[in-house]
């Protein structure tokens, strides 16, 4: 199996963050029409998509959301600088000299731009970076800023996805390296259907509060359910070993439990037996803080879902420069696709 570089290009490099989901939204479905299958979007904006298995008492889910961290304009001055709002979870570092993207009218190139350290004072220096010290220049007069912009203007950041050495490197891995997974895996369920009735989820809103996954799962009431999503891969030099959450290179992640949800014990079961059978490569997942869609997938249906969570190891997590290994993204697919074909043996019983 090899990597579809370009499909992931393009999945990395187009915009929607969280509540402005669109261009991605509509790229995943002329990627799903491409190969054969229909899909329909629920009112909060997630896209939704069938599966007949060989059991049809049965139905499992697997969501992968769609959006990305980004920013939203709350103010423009007449000098053309704009100031802005979060839109999920940052770190004020990785803004420094960054190039972002302010999709308006027609979309502008901007800068993120803060005090020059020239002119800081030694308390300026020490203290720590706020979201809050930056704003956005675009390089033009306000009057041809605020003629495409306006407040409320959704803004994403600018990076071209590369090869860096055997990892795939760029923005928004988290999560349109999920999205491909998701892709990769209803391209091989057309040759080898899965075990019982499917649905493939892209949601929406994850990085605010998972929101499109609970109506997701609020709506499909699955049987089984996993979440795909990025973890922390710390094998860094600035590690601790017990520090390391995951490797990259070392396989897909299984998670164990995370900020936001501790993953059935059956299902962990389950997913590693299916990963030793098939020789796919795996290592556990244990992360203290944070959340995906695993915890609303497991909790929003009537009678609650059987749930556990694919996690792709990721370095330098919600920055411009996040970090794959092509391995452990290809191990994912496998893992996924043999897990969703072999639910026909899964043992519910504790």
């Amino acid at each position: 199996m090899e990597i579809n570089f370009e499909l992931l290009k393009r999945l990395s490099e187009i915009p929607g963050i969280s509540g402005f989901e669109q261009p991605i939204r509509s790229f995943v479905i002329s990627v799903l029409n491409e190969l054969g299958y229909q899909s329909k979007i629920d009112s909060l904006g997630n896209l939704l998509v069938e599966v007949k298995g060989i059991d049809s008492s049965r139905k499992a889910v697997a969501a992968a959301h769609l959006d990305e961290i980004g920013f939203i304009i709350t103010h423009l001055n007449e000098q053309g600088f704009a100031r802005f709002h979060t839109v999920g979870g940052f770190d004020p570092k990785t803004l420094v000299a960054q190039r972002v993207i302010a999709h308006g009218k027609q979309p502008l190139i901007g800068v993120m731009g803060s005090k020059p350290i020239h002119v800081m004072s030694e308390e300026d220096k020490a203290k720590r970076l706020k979201t809050t010290d930056f704003y956005i220049d675009f390089g033009l007069p306000g009057e041809t800023v605020k003629e495409n912009l306006f407040i409320g203007t959704p803004v994403t950041r600018d990076r071209e996805l590369i090869w860096l050495g055997n990892c795939l490197n760029g923005k928004s891995l988290d999560n349109r390296i999920s999205v491909y997974v998701l892709l990769e895996t209803l391209r091989l369920l057309k040759e080898t259907p899965p075990a019982v009735d499917f649905w493939a989820v892209f949601s929406v809103q994850e990085e605010v509060g998972t929101r499109g996954a609970w109506v997701a799962a609020h709506t499909l009431n699955p049987d089984f359910a996993f979440g795909i999503d990025t973890t922390i891969a710390f094998d860094t030099p600035d590690a601790a070993e017990h520090e390391r959450i995951t490797s990259l290179g070392k396989g897909t992640a299984i998670k164990i439990m995370d900020g936001g949800v501790i993953a059935d014990s059956r299902m962990v079961a389950f997913m590693k037996q299916q990963a030793d059978e098939a020789g796919i490569e795996w290592q556990p997942e244990i992360l203290p803080a944070g959340g995906t869609d695993t915890a609303p997938l497991q909790r929003a249906g009537k009678s609650g879902a059987i749930a556990g969570c694919v996690s792709i190891p990721t370095r330098h997590i919600h920055s411009t420069i996040e970090s794959v290994h092509k391995h452990d993204v290809i191990e994912s697919i496998k893992l996924l696709t043999r897990c969703l074909q072999q639910l026909h043996t899964f043992s519910a019983q504790f």
